[in-house]
């Protein structure tokens, strides 16, 4: 089933080993303390807050079939919101750490199209409604924006020191 497959691209086990792919290319590879730091402090606080969402709003999941085994509350979308933030995280990384256009948009292209699928496949799969993926947007994206102005605000003070 391919929306099982793109759904599982958002998944814990995904996330976390990409996560420390990404670490350790951004360490061992380029040596950017910041951007290695980035990544679990997205991914973290992302979940964190995923949690922090659901109890307050504390919203059931569909009454629909689901066509995979899920547990705890619906809104937001966990899958959609550490996903946006977690692979927008990667969009910015390369345009912040590659050159070359083509492969830029190229790599913009394929994990804004990822997001958006595993969005879609969550909804599909009967586990969330359109409004919780929504939702896991809105708040993967605030989460995103605001730890990269932290870390660019960290940047910016260490170097006027």
């Amino acid at each position: 089933m391919i929306m099982k497959v793109i759904s599982d691209f958002g998944s814990p086990l995904t996330l976390l080993l990409t996560g420390l792919a990404v670490m350790a290319y951004t360490w061992f590879g380029r040596r950017h303390f910041w951007d290695t730091l980035l990544v679990p402090v997205v991914l973290a606080g992302s979940i964190f807050l995923n949690e922090a969402l659901k109890l307050l709003f504390h919203r059931q999941r569909p009454g629909l079939p689901h066509l995979v085994e899920v547990t705890g509350l619906s809104f937001p979308s966990g899958h959609a919101m550490v996903s946006f933030s977690f692979y927008g995280l990667l969009i910015y990384l390369v345009w912040l750490n590659f050159s070359g256009r083509v492969i830029k948009l190229l790599i913009t292209v394929i994990l804004g199209f990822l997001i958006l699928a595993i969005g879609i496949s969550r909804i599909y799969l009967g586990v969330h409604y359109p409004s919780d993926v929504l939702a896991g947007f809105s708040a993967g994206s605030f989460w995103l924006v605001a730890c990269i102005l932290s870390l660019r605000g960290i940047r910016y003070h260490r170097f006027m020191k």
